[in-house]
This record gives structure tokens, C-alpha cells and sequence, in this order.
């Protein structure tokens, strides 16, 4: 299999303007499709755009994405990524009804170095339009774990699209996981348009979490030691264990307990984890 990358617009000197499905200019002589079925292809949109505004946790954002959503965009995996901090740190949740634990492929995703930040420097080269990846052993991510799950899955085309701000820093990354051949330019168009549902929607889900477990900033921040915390700022700086011992003068291995406890502290399995909970708990304050 070779590895195909393609953007879903064109280059800036020939950019056409996407074509809603149902318009006028989406219509070919040939166009066998009824009214009826263009006008129920635009009210999926508009159903799909008015459910996003009553997701506001986690579940209510699973029977959206995997229930009305699939009409538009068939996949069988979404990945969510949340990117905080600068270099960034990610975030991860697996959503899916075709396999049933999904945070397994989220975990992977994350304990996977290569995968988040190749999906974004794809992204981010391609001028933040949607990439369509087909996965292969020479394909960006690599052939990983994750990869390898995908695989299993029957899930190795990749729609990939985000938001970012004003500064042009990732702020989330959306990663559909389908089955060869169903992700093409409609679908790449349809995730550009509901990329900023995806996000607000996502976001709440994060801010009722936070809510719901209101005691973990206290928590988090009083069980670190201020040795921990102090290592965590390193950490996030991306400093090795044998810069961190050279600069607080201890041995790495010392610091290498000091990881492990703040990993079981913060109930993370790595240190992106670790950075990525800190960051939103607040007990990191860059």
C-alpha cells in the first residue's frame, strides 16, 4: 500500500470554493439524485450542527459523534486531541462503537511519541486544511503500535482536521479513523465545516469534567512535593532526566523516582501525560 496525503483544497492559485451538497453547481446532468435526498443530505447538516450545542459531557458527545454524526462522516474511530502548552502537550480521548474500549487506541495514540506530533506538522504544512492519510508501513506515523491496532481494526484512512487560534497554535486536532476509501473530498469538506462544532463541544465536555471533579486541583497540587513540582517544570521544558539531576544536583536515578511518583500521583502513564494533566488541573502555571 502506498501512503497518499492530499489536502481538501487545492493551491491558493486555483482554490475552488467547496460545493454544498444539494447546491446548484454540485449538480452534473447526469445527477440521478432526487430533491428529496439532497434536501435530507442538508438537513443531516443542520441536524448535526444543532445536536453539537446540546453536547455538554462526555456521554452526551459519544451519542452525538458515533449516532447522527456517522451519517455524515462514517468512521470507525475518533481520536480528540487536546494540544496545551507550547511545544505542546496532548490530551486524548478514543470515541467509537465499533470497538469497545476505544481509550485503548487513545492511550496508544498518546504513548506513541511520533503519532500526535506527525498528524499536526501534517496539519500545520498543509496550511490547516483536512488531510486525507492512507496509512502504510512508510507513512508518517510510522508503523507503531497504534498503527498496528489501526490496522486490526480495518480502519487505516486517516481524516485529520483541527482548530487553532490566532497565532496559528493547534489549539485541538480531530482524527477520523475509516475504513479504506470512505474518506474523500465531501467528507473532508464536511469535517471543515463541523471542525468548530466539534471543538466547542468538546471543550464543554472538558469544562463539565473539570467540574465534576472540582477536588483534583487541590488534590493534585498538595500531593507534589515541591521537589516534584519543581521537576515537573523541567519536564515540561522538555529537560531529560540526566539535565534535570545536573541542574538540581541529584543523581537522574533520584530523579527517575521522583517521575515515577508524580506519574502515580497524577494516575498518568507518561511524562506528555503528566504534562498534559498538570496543565489542565493548573498545578503547571507556564
Amino acid at each position: 500500500m502506498t501512503t497518499a496525503l492530499t489536502s481538501a483544497h487545492q493551491s491558493p492559485d486555483n482554490t475552488q470554493a467547496p460545493i454544498l451538497p444539494g447546491s446548484a453547481e454540485g449538480k452534473a446532468p447526469s445527477d440521478s439524485r432526487s430533491a428529496a435526498t439532497d434536501f435530507l443530505q442538508i438537513e443531516s447538516i443542520v441536524l448535526n450542527l444543532d445536536a453539537s450545542l446540546r453536547v455538554h459531557a462526555r456521554a452526551h458527545f459519544f451519542s452525538w459523534t458515533q449516532g447522527l454524526l456517522q451519517s455524515l462522516i462514517r468512521h470507525e474511530l475518533l481520536i480528540c486531541t487536546l494540544c496545551l502548552g507550547k511545544p505542546p502537550a496532548f490530551r486524548a480521548d478514543g470515541f467509537s462503537m465499533t470497538t469497545p474500549e476505544p481509550n485503548l487506541f487513545s492511550d496508544m495514540f498518546l504513548r506513541d511519541t511520533a503519532v500526535a506530533p506527525a498528524l499536526l506538522k501534517t496539519w500545520e504544512e498543509r496550511r490547516y486544511q483536512p488531510v486525507v492519510l492512507d496509512l502504510s508501513p512508510t507513512s508518517q506515523i510510522g508503523s507503531g503500535g497504534f498503527q498496528r491496532e489501526l490496522e486490526r481494526l480495518g480502519a487505516t484512512q486517516l481524516l485529520v482536521h483541527g482548530i487553532h487560534d490566532s497565532d496559528g497554535r493547534a489549539i485541538s486536532l480531530f482524527t477520523f479513523a475509516c475504513r479504506p476509501g470512505t474518506a474523500g473530498q465531501r467528507q473532508a469538506y464536511l469535517v471543515q465545516l463541523l471542525a468548530p462544532s466539534l471543538h466547542a463541544a468538546w471543550v464543554r465536555t472538558q469544562l463539565t469534567k473539570r467540574a465534576e471533579n472540582g477536588g483534583d486541583k487541590a488534590a493534585g497540587g498538595s500531593v507534589l512535593t515541591v521537589r516534584e513540582l519543581d521537576i515537573l517544570k523541567w519536564i515540561y521544558l522538555g529537560k531529560s532526566n540526566f539535565e534535570i539531576g545536573a541542574i538540581l544536583k541529584i543523581s537522574p536515578l533520584t530523579v527517575k523516582n521522583h517521575v515515577q511518583k508524580i506519574l502515580r500521583k497524577l494516575n498518568v502513564v507518561n511524562r506528555t501525560q503528566a504534562i498534559g494533566k498538570s496543565l489542565e488541573l493548573r498545578i503547571l502555571n507556564p
